[in-house]
Order: structure tokens, then sequence, then C-alpha cells
């Protein structure tokens, strides 16, 4: 018997068009499925195995987090209701170091429940029951969304590169800068050293390119729950951010601010 949290066997083929795996380059796709219905979860993980996804099964919220601690997942299948905790708190955990993209399966309609999520961290609401070619359509996009020229994990601001994979940042010499006395040109890309909250802050900026990501929403995924009112937190480490990045701090051309409303990755 499988037993919870821990990963699948490796993808299933199964004949027949209706199992047609998914079109990827490189490692399958995996997938973290968090259900507590037994049946879905098993038919869930068997149409995922078919369709060339490695799979991995938790059937609650502790469960689910040590799971993605083990083997980050690219994508997490998340119900609400879970018998341990709330599905909320799994997202703004998830949310506070993993950039997997999350799509929730609930049977909660609500507006408000749906607001929730997405404001949680969630990328997508997917109500219960629901058709498994749209789930698979909507897992597709949310994929294809971090989708990116290489790895997907390498950004430039000005003359700084960023790898998140690496959990390394360089900074470049201006191309006039001089040489040394010898006529050599001893000119090395410089290290910059993040906190870890300037690292959680940098990726979710980078994730979303060209969006604006608001206060409320960096705040929670940041520090979760009571921190709402904590602005000046973000203030604080954009502005150590741009300093260690930018090319003309005071006058930033990629991490900017929307007044009163948020901030924004601009490649």
């Amino acid at each position: 018997m499988q037993a919870r949290g821990q990963a699948d066997d490796p993808p299933a083929r199964l004949p027949g068009p209706a199992a047609a795996p998914a079109q990827h380059d490189g490692p399958a796709p995996h997938i973290l499925i968090v259900e507590d219905e037994p049946a879905l979860l098993r038919t869930l993980r068997i149409s995922f195995r078919a369709r060339g996804f490695a799979v991995t099964s938790a059937a609650t919220g502790r469960e689910a987090l040590a799971a993605a601690g083990r083997q980050p997942p690219d994508a997490v299948l998340l119900d609400l209701g879970l018998p341990d905790t709330d599905g909320l708190a799994v997202i703004r955990e998830l949310r506070g170091w993993s950039t997997a993209r999350i799509i929730v399966l609930s049977g909660r309609s609500g507006s408000a429940d749906k607001i929730g999520a997405l404001d949680a961290g969630a990328d997508d609401y997917v109500i219960k029951p629901f058709d498994m070619d749209e789930l698979l359509a909507r897992l597709r996009a949310a994929l294809r969304r971090d989708a990116r020229p290489g790895d997907g994990s390498r950004f430039r601001i000005g003359r700084a590169e960023i790898d998140l994979a690496a959990h390394s940042a360089v900074r470049h010499a201006e191309a006039d800068d001089p040489a040394g006395e010898d006529g050599h040109d001893h000119r090395q890309p410089e290290t910059v050293h993040l906190t870890p909250t300037e690292w959680r802050l940098l990726e979710i900026l980078l994730r979303s390119p060209g969006q604006l990501v608001s206060s409320d929403r960096l705040l929670q995924r940041l520090w979760g729950p009571g921190f709402e009112d904590s602005t000046h937190y973000l203030r604080f480490h954009m502005a150590r951010l741009r300093r260690k990045l930018e090319d003309d701090p005071p006058r930033p051309q990629h991490l900017l601010t929307e007044p009163g409303m948020g901030y924004r990755y601009q490649p």
C-alpha cells in the first residue's frame, strides 16, 4: 500500500488518446497532490502518472509540507479541507520558501473562499467536482507561466545577475571600469550577499515579471498573518535590495515601487 507523503512509482504510460503524456522537455514535471479523500486521491494519482507526470501524494497538511521539503514540486494540487489544518495555512507556509505553482481543489465555491486562497498565494482555484481535462489544461497553463529561456532561474537587474536555483547573485563591473596597473583586466564579478528575507522577496517579484505584487500579498507571503500594517518592513528590505542590485539605486529601473499599491519587477 502506498505510504502517505512518499513519492509514488515512476510515471506510468497507459495506451489510448485520453492518456497522452504531457509535452515537456527534460525531466517530468513533479506534482504534489494533497487530498484526504482516498478515492479522489487515487484517481488523480493514476491520471497524472498516465500523462507523464512524476507524482507525490499526501493526505494531510503536515505530510504535504514534509513531502515538499524532501522533494520540491513544480506544482501542488491542494484540497483546502484537510483533517489537520486549513489549506490556507499550507499555502502560506509553502509560499515562505517554495515557488511551486499552487492550484486549489475545493468544494467551497464562495467568492470569499476563492479570494482568500488567491491572496494567500494560490495561482488558481478549481471547484469540485471538476473536469479532468480542464484541470490538466489549468495545470499546463500554470507551469507555462514559469517557462523562460534557459533553466528559468536566471535574471538580470542592470549589471547584477541572479540565479534563483543556485541562490547566487553577482554584480559585473562596468564596461569602462579601469584595468589593473599591469595593463591586464583583473575585473571579476562581485558576489552580492542577500539575507534570507531579501531572497524571498526578490524571488516573489522575479517570478512575476512586469506584474504588480500588492503590499498585502508580499507581507502575507513573507511573514504570514498579523503583519498587514507592517509596510515599513517592505520599504526597508526593498531599499536594501536596490542598493545591492540596481545600477542607480535612487532611480531604480527594475525594482519599482507602485505608491500605495505594491512593488513590481520590470525586466
